[in-house]
């Protein structure tokens, strides 16, 4: 009958002993001790074996001067190899083991010549044999006690990965996740050591790459913690139930997923003074089918659904993914020139958010700067009294499929915009499919802390994640688009040590479609609007493009004039004149034929060519007419039909545009030939 053996932790030992039973008593007694004894046992058998080839050479070789020689050069060269064959373990072992054999071989050499029984030779085996062999056992009782007590015990794992000799200390076991502290020998490994074994340490624990990870102590280059993660739990897909904190502050954590170990999955964004954690801006990167969607639609959610925050989001996708949340956003827009104007209102408003912030004395935006100053501490007023000024929500301006982006408006777009908006109370999301170095500048990549990096090509790595994480053990190439929403987090507020660890976004399918609609709903009746410097800033660029979340009692769509009524078919309507023909005057004679007018000209139509002064007020008009449809990002081909009804060229619009420039009516963007429309009147 066998045993199971467990500790106090109740960790079960994979060998069995025979148990104590009242049949052989005796029988199972010295099993036992046989048993216990075995490992100590090669020692005195080596001594044995050792006399016994003293007594046989004696009689093979007594009193022969080639046998000495012979005998004396085995001994040298068993000493020898012994030494050399220990180059890979301990110095104390190497040299107890180079002792060893050297004095057995002597031994062995002088029983063979002299005798075993002469003069002191019997004597040396008598003492010094078993003398050698307890030293052995005792070697062995200190390194079973010493691993016992540091419960570094790996069972010849460490040795297998080619990290001999490193130590395992006390292991921390929780529900599907071990830590173990390494320790590693000193001047001989390093913790890079570790993160080029985490593929053999996974081959020899049966066990998935991405299942183990190592974290380095940052103040050791030879200690850090191994995670051994077995079981995956990630495999079952979590479908979203709705937002985890409606109505809360965006400074609370946004729950977006769920760890491989069941622990939830968690970001924040603005910073925390008193956690010492700093504001972040996001990246989201994926190759097709890694479930981008899916984590970003996690990630709005869980904004919209907080009270003091505005989100601007452009999509030149449509809002295929994000339709059902629209109606949540205080500004929406596709991609081209509507995104271009976006752009701009960003910058336009981050030196004037950090202004106000400046002025009410904060150093970086917190909930409190989203409500109503009537704290005195926060006063914008030289004497220090409560000022009453409106609060200012935090921003998010959000650039999904942001290569379209980078393609029209430059690799660097982004630079500046990342560089100081964190001071101003504001985030920027960044979601493209592979952010590599010919799409996106270094220094915007530099600027945006924060990275959800899914399923990708192995070579596109290092792109999304940094150096040090990879090396811990994440590895999203693994993955590619065969498990959607798995995904590594690195940002501020989360444990470094859990910058390698897997997790998974919730999924949305189509039966979340109506909780989306109706967090829309509650985000424009309950959710914050823009503050005054904010949608002033934004104005000045944008114009009428930006209009704010509309809500019921807001600037919403006007409800329908009253149907005429018979009666009121019968009252006068006043004169039935169209309203552009309304100042002329009848009595007036027509004017007389112009140069040009119904004369067909070669290569063109017949028709009124305007004067120089008739065709400049005719391109201001159609400025303020773009600028009346929002279209505030314009170029010469925005003018074809314009020039085809006007006859006039589009180089002459061309130089119209430069000529609006330098008078302020437009301002330059960073694609050559486009123009950007100053509004004409900005709102206080």
């Amino acid at each position: 009958m066998a045993h199971q053996w467990t500790d106090q932790e109740g960790r079960a030992y994979p060998l069995s002993v025979p148990a104590f039973t009242n049949e052989g008593a005796g029988g199972g007694v010295g099993a036992y001790l046989l048993n216990r004894a075995k490992p100590y046992l090669p020692p005195w058998l080596g001594w044995v074996a050792t006399g016994l080839a003293g007594v046989v050479g004696h009689q093979r070789w007594p009193d022969s001067a080639a046998g000495g020689v012979g005998l004396t050069l085995t001994s040298v060269a068993l000493t020898g190899v012994a030494w050399a064959a220990g180059k890979g373990i301990s110095k104390q072992r190497r040299l107890h083991s180079a002792v060893t054999v050297a004095a057995g071989s002597a031994w062995v050499t002088a029983a063979c010549l002299a005798g075993p029984t002469a003069g002191p030779v019997d004597d040396l085996f008598l003492m010094g044999g078993p003398a050698m062999a307890l030293s052995w056992n005792v070697r062995m009782i200190m390194r079973h006690n010493s691993e016992g007590t540091a419960g570094s015990s790996d069972g010849g794992l460490l040795e297998k990965v080619g990290l001999a000799r490193a130590k395992i200390g006390a292991a921390k076991v929780e529900p599907n996740r071990v830590t173990a502290p390494l320790a590693l020998q000193p001047g001989e490994q390093t913790n890079d050591d570790v993160a080029k074994a985490l593929a053999r340490i996974a081959s020899a624990l049966d066990l998935p790459k991405a299942a183990v990870r190592y974290t380095p102590d940052p103040d050791s280059v030879r200690r850090g913690e191994l995670v051994i993660v077995p079981e995956d739990m990630l495999s079952e897909v979590v479908e979203w139930e709705g937002p985890s904190n409606l109505g809360g502050s965006i400074a609370d954590p946004l729950v977006i997923g769920r760890y491989d170990d069941g622990a939830p999955l968690v970001m924040w964004l603005p910073g925390d003074p008193d956690a010492g954690r700093n504001s972040t801006h996001v990246l989201i990167a994926g190759g097709t089918g890694s479930g981008k969607g899916d984590a970003a639609l996690n990630l709005l959610t869980e904004i919209l659904s907080r009270r003091d925050v505005i989100v601007w989001f452009s999509d030149p996708k449509a809002f295929q993914d994000f339709a059902p949340l629209r109606a949540g956003l205080d500004w929406g827009v596709e991609g081209g020139s509507p995104t271009e104007v976006m752009v701009a209102a960003v910058e336009a408003v981050i030196p004037a958010r950090t202004r106000w912030l400046g002025a009410h004395g904060y150093r970086q935006w917190v909930p409190e700067a989203a409500q109503a100053q009537h704290d005195p501490g926060h006063s914008c007023r030289p004497d220090g009294t409560a000022c009453g000024c409106a609060g200012m929500p935090f921003l998010i301006g959000w650039f999904e499929e942001s290569a379209n982006t980078l393609r029209n408006l430059g690799d660097d777009v982004f630079t500046g915009m990342t560089q100081e908006a964190r001071s101003a109370g504001a985030a920027i999301f960044v979601s493209l499919q592979r952010p590599s170095y010919d799409q996106m500048s270094t220094s915007t990549r530099a600027s945006l802390p924060s990275v959800i990096a899914l399923g990708c090509d192995p070579r596109d790595e290092g792109f999304a994640l940094p150096e040090t994480v990879i090396d811990a053990g994440a590895h999203p190439g693994a993955w590619g688009n065969r498990r959607p929403g798995y995904c590594y987090v690195v940002s501020p507020g989360i444990p470094e040590d859990r910058y390698a660890s897997p997790g998974r976004t919730f999924r949305f399918t189509p039966r979340t479609v109506p909780v989306m609609e109706q967090l829309a709903a509650w985000a424009q009746h309950h959710g914050a609007t823009a503050d005054p410097v904010t949608a002033g800033a934004a104005a000045s660029v944008a114009g009428r493009a930006y209009t704010g979340r509309t809500t019921d009692s807001g600037t919403g769509p006007q409800p329908a004039a009253p149907r005429a009524t018979e009666e009121d078919a019968m009252e006068p309507a006043g004169l039935l004149v169209d309203p552009e023909d309304a100042g002329i005057d009848p009595e007036t004679e027509l004017p007389g034929d112009e140069p040009g007018d119904d004369t067909p000209i070669f290569g063109q139509e017949a028709g009124h060519k305007p004067s120089p002064e008739e065709a400049r007020r005719l391109f201001a008009q159609a400025l303020t007419e773009f600028e009346d449809e929002g279209r505030m990002v314009v170029g010469p081909k925005d003018f074809t039909d314009w020039c085809d009804r006007h006859s006039l060229s589009r180089s002459w619009v061309s130089l119209r545009l430069k000529e609006a420039a330098q008078e302020g009516r437009l301002d330059a963007t960073n694609t050559t030939g486009r123009w950007r429309i100053v509004p004409a009147l900005t709102p206080a």
